[in-house]
């Protein structure tokens, strides 16, 4: 029965993609208008911050979204037991359900999926979804994982059994995790989950075994096993690469694709909605799922209103993200919002300080363009407070020497465009880059 309901709430996302912008554009005030009579009704912190805002019931529907109050993640930690619309959420509650019961229990008190963060910036936060809503949000994560796939090429995919390989961190409640577990039991595939710190000759083992046809995962896990296909550990027949969970520059997209012969997928998902949007082409640029939420960019900020899920309301939720939002075009393949490449969150700046006490600084993934032949991997190291080396990974020594020197033209360029010409550049060649053990995730800058 679930299979058929995710079939068909996977067939219904398809298609809104060949609807017009304006259509999507209702349907999004369409959402967000229940969305926000709702929360009103049944969330005692909203109705309080949209009455502090001068936000009521009867006005409720002809104010912008715009007029309706921000919420910052610490606020909503504070706020959660009065935020939720189910009285029997208790934030505390769901700790100690976390922490003693097993995976094999998915959902809190039977009904409720439950989502932490990796804690990286703090404490972690729990993201409850209600059953509608982990159902609509499987079915958005799976329109992305085969993005660009028609329904006929998504059927005949589906059927033939894929053999889904999850390369992460698996061994907590993280959603990228949960989703994909879900999301492969209700179409009948066969997984393979495999944690970041396993050890490598185990993933030789298992990949060996299993065979998978598709790579789901942290891109600087696939790297590794890109490796291991490299060097002839392991031989593979993959149709679908999906990274998610941290930014895909364009030089590791370009070494996956080659190395696998396979597309790319970049999904975009995070905590507060795990089905954010999806990116095949570099070119084409990503494409945020408007039918499930809405994101504003303001003055450098970016709020998620995520329209599918009334247990845990999320209005203009403050995120960490950087997206620069594309105008519409005439020539784009979907009618959803565009948007450049992730560009990682806030908290990952370099900050510099010239002789004279300027402060300035430098976002990582700001070279993420880089396309160098040879190079794959790299990772930042700030050494002083004018200066900072890249790590950088280039299998073949013979390449070195031609990476350094268009690394160093390309980031004198970056580097006299930000004016920070006083900055000391330096490039350091190391075997491999690997994810951080307690997250699975790959630093942009390690210490």
């Amino acid at each position: 029965m679930r299979t058929i309901k995710l079939l068909w709430e996977l067939y219904s996302m398809k298609r809104n993609l060949r609807k017009s912008r304006e259509q999507i554009r209702a349907l999004q005030e369409k959402k967000l208008q229940k969305l926000l009579r709702y929360t009103y009704q049944n969330s005692e912190y909203y109705r309080r911050k949209f009455e502090a805002a001068g936000i009521t019931e009867e006005n409720l529907a002809s104010m912008p979204l715009s007029a309706f109050p921000a919420i910052e993640k610490k606020e909503f930690l504070e706020h959660f037991d009065a935020l939720v619309t189910e009285r029997e959420l208790k934030q505390e509650e769901l700790r100690r359900f976390d922490a003693r019961a097993s995976m094999e229990q998915k959902t809190f008190l039977g009904r409720y999926h439950l989502v932490h963060s990796s804690g990286s910036t703090g404490k972690p936060a729990y993201f409850v979804y209600g059953e509608r809503a982990w159902e609509q949000m499987l079915a958005g994560m799976i329109r992305g994982a085969l993005w660009g796939m028609s329904v006929g090429q998504m059927v005949r995919f589906l059927l033939s059994g894929p053999r889904i390989a999850y390369l992460a961190a698996t061994d907590g409640r993280y959603g990228g995790a949960m989703a994909v577990g879900d999301g492969v039991e209700g179409m009948n595939a066969r997984q393979l989950f495999l944690d970041i710190k396993t050890p490598l000759e185990e993933w030789v083992r298992q990949i060996r075994e299993f065979q998978p046809n598709m790579i789901v995962g942290y891109p600087s896990a696939i790297k590794i096993l890109g490796e291991l296909v490299h060097r002839g550990e392991v031989e593979l027949d993959v149709q679908r690469i999906v990274s998610c969970g941290e930014p895909l520059v364009a030089c590791l997209r370009q070494y996956l694709e080659q190395t696998f012969q396979a597309e790319v997928v970049n999904f975009y998902g995070a905590s507060e909605s795990l089905s954010l949007g999806a990116e095949l082409t570099g070119e084409d640029g990503m494409y945020l799922f408007d039918d499930m939420n809405i994101i504003e960019a303001k003055e450098g900020e970016l709020y998620l209103t995520c329209l599918y899920n009334y247990v845990q309301p999320l209005i203009r939720y403050r995120i960490s993200d950087r997206l620069t939002l594309w105008p519409a075009a005439e020539t784009q393949t979907y009618p959803f919002t565009r948007a450049e490449r992730i560009q990682g969150r806030n908290e990952d700046l370099l900050w510099f300080e010239s002789g004279e006490g300027k402060r300035e600084f430098l976002h990582p993934l700001a070279i993420e363009g880089f396309c160098i032949e040879g190079l794959v991997d790299y990772q930042f190291r700030q050494v002083g407070k004018d200066a900072f080396e890249m790590l950088t990974e280039v299998p073949e020594p013979g390449k070195q020497d031609h990476v350094r020197k268009e690394m160093l033209r390309q980031m004198k360029r970056i580097l006299r465009e930000k004016r920070l010409e006083y900055v000391q550049f330096y490039v350091r060649f190391v075997q491999e880059i690997r994810p951080d053990t307690r997250t699975g995730k790959k630093k942009l800058i390690v210490a």
